[in-house]
């Protein structure tokens, strides 16, 4: 073997580098090794044709943890979002559109065009949805209570309850009502408009292959608005170089603390000893020792392909073959000589610096998840559109734009034997059409493309099913459940391994959260700082 570290993390992605620095911080020896020829996992910004560049995989920013923004330092190295003027523009059929954010007064405004019920309960549901979302702000950055440790898991469950018990009556049936219920029965408890529905309801199935009568998707339409941007709450924004320019900060503010990072490290298989993980032997054979292994993988990856059946606990192997991966999620990144004219708002505007949704009701939503669970993928797909050179025009030449096409849905694994490889381009053109019919002209105006099925996905990034979440964000997969039940915080079931991705607590997204929590862990292990609680 090599020299040993302190620490061993598996992926350079942003959880991963975020670990790594707090560890380092501490005085830890710590070393990531990236499969990748770059850093960032799925946070990163390349070049994809001639002058063109985006951002490849995940595409926008809100969930980025503030404390973690400040503890890095990511400023003073040139980190910067610029908020969305509105949060997100909705084509109808009917040729109308609703704008979605710009203010409460705005929105209103808007909502008036479809229902003036929907306008004058619009305050009582942000209050509604605000109150939880804060609740998951307090939680994100804590250590669930891990199920198995006596007297510390009754502490940290009643410690982390307490928000929970201090919240009104009507306030804890709005958690409830999140935290099971599918998002058109939420909804449909709010609203009366079709279109206003179809604007909330879109978080809903962001990353999630499910229908938005899918009980529990309310949930994931409360994980993607419990973020922030520049200190407003819930507000969306674009990272000035792309994403992976956060992640090229992260890794230099790293390298700063000491980190060693290796690119085109792939790792074959964790090693263990005596039932405790030592280090990994990565595919070119290389045999690396540390303290400990830190995998900033998903929990499928893992756990079914980095180690041996025999090194894991009997039960862990059933209870992961369980663990349900596979976020029917289709990436695309186009080049564009112009901007899309939508047939609803021809001129540009700031709904071009929105998230613009071509699913314009929950039926739509409905009918694209039955007919991918039917055929493989939906010949009427959910497409979110972001242009992000309508803010920062390093990203196209001049005149010209680059936009993001976040898809749903599409089979993590097609029926029939059918490969993805075999049926990228026909779902791509598919894509296409869809926004051409909202847009006339798009597709005339594309000059290069990428594109990325689930399949692509995990070639790519290692997302086990294409999901981007590392894992479903359902009822059963969150918490202290996250990845499994008794293995909820962030230590793996073999002595000497950590997990660090979005495989646990609090979830998928750019958030640095497990990243942070996990090194919390660790070095309350290696005795660095005790529990509040002693």
């Amino acid at each position: 073997m090599t020299k040993a570290y302190d620490a061993l993390i598996i992926g350079a992605g942003h959880n991963g580098l975020v670990c790594a620095f707090y560890l380092a911080k501490a005085g830890l020896k710590v070393r990531i090794v990236e499969a990748r020829d770059v850093v960032g996992g799925a946070a990163v910004t390349e070049e994809f044709a001639p002058g063109f560049r985006n951002s490849v995989a995940s595409y926008t920013v809100s969930l980025l943890q503030p404390k973690v923004i400040a503890d890095m330092k990511l400023a003073d190295h040139g980190y910067r979002v610029i908020e969305r003027p509105i949060s997100n523009f909705l084509p109808q059929e009917d040729g109308g559109y609703l704008k979605l954010g710009g203010g409460l007064e705005r929105t209103q405004a808007e909502f008036r065009k479809f229902s003036a019920r929907d306008a004058e309960v619009l305050p009582q549901y942000y209050d509604a949805l605000e109150n939880v979302a804060e609740l998951l702000r307090d939680l994100a950055l804590r250590v669930p209570p891990n199920v198995g440790e006596g007297m510390r898991t009754l502490i940290d469950g009643a410690r982390q309850g307490r928000r929970f018990a201090t919240l009104s009556l009507e306030q804890q049936r709005d958690v409830l009502d999140l935290f099971t219920k599918s998002a058109r029965t939420m909804l449909d408890a709010w609203f009366e408009s079709e279109a206003v529905k179809a604007a909330f309801g879109f978080d809903a199935v962001v990353g999630n292959y499910a229908s938005p009568d899918t009980p529990g998707s309310a949930y994931v339409l409360l994980h993607h608005v419990f973020g922030e941007v520049n200190g407003k709450k819930g507000a969306w924004g674009h990272s000035v170089g792309g994403m992976g320019k956060i992640t090229e900060i992260m890794a230099k503010v790293c390298r700063d603390h000491g980190v060693e990072i290796s690119l085109e490290s792939p790792v074959a298989k964790v090693l263990v000893d005596g039932g405790k993980a030592v280090g990994v032997k990565l595919v070119g054979g290389e045999e690396i020792a540390a303290a400990r292994v830190i995998a900033n993988v998903g929990p499928k990856l893992l756990y079914e392909r980095m180690m041996d059946a025999g090194d894991l606990p009997a039960d862990y192997e059933r209870r992961i073959k369980g663990f349900k991966a596979g976020s029917g999620t289709f990436r695309m990144n186009v080049a564009l000589s112009e901007l899309p004219k939508f047939t609803c708002l021809p001129e540009p505007g700031e709904h071009h610096q929105s998230g613009i949704i071509l699913a314009p009701t929950l039926d739509y939503m409905d009918r694209a998840f039955l007919d991918a669970k039917r055929d493989g993928w939906s010949k009427e797909p959910i497409v979110e559109m972001l242009i992000p050179s309508t803010v920062d025009d390093s990203l196209a030449p001049e005149g010209c734009h680059v936009a993001s096409l976040f898809c749903q849905q599409f089979a993590p694994e097609l029926p029939g034997g059918r490969d993805w490889d075999d049926e990228e381009e026909a779902a791509a053109d598919c894509i296409i059409d869809t926004v051409e019919k909202h847009a006339p002209g798009f597709r005339a105006s594309i000059v290069g493309q990428t594109r990325l099925s689930p399949k692509g996905l995990e070639r790519k990034f290692g997302l086990v099913g294409g999901d981007i979440m590392h894992g479903n964000m359902s009822l059963d997969q969150l918490w202290s459940a996250r990845p499994v039940l008794g293995n909820g915080g962030y230590r793996g079931p073999v002595k000497g391994l950590y997990m660090c991705g979005a495989g646990t607590h609090p979830g998928g997204g750019v958030t640095g959260a497990p990243g942070h929590n996990a090194a919390q862990v660790i070095l309350r292990d290696r005795g660095l700082f005790a529990p509040r609680w002693r």
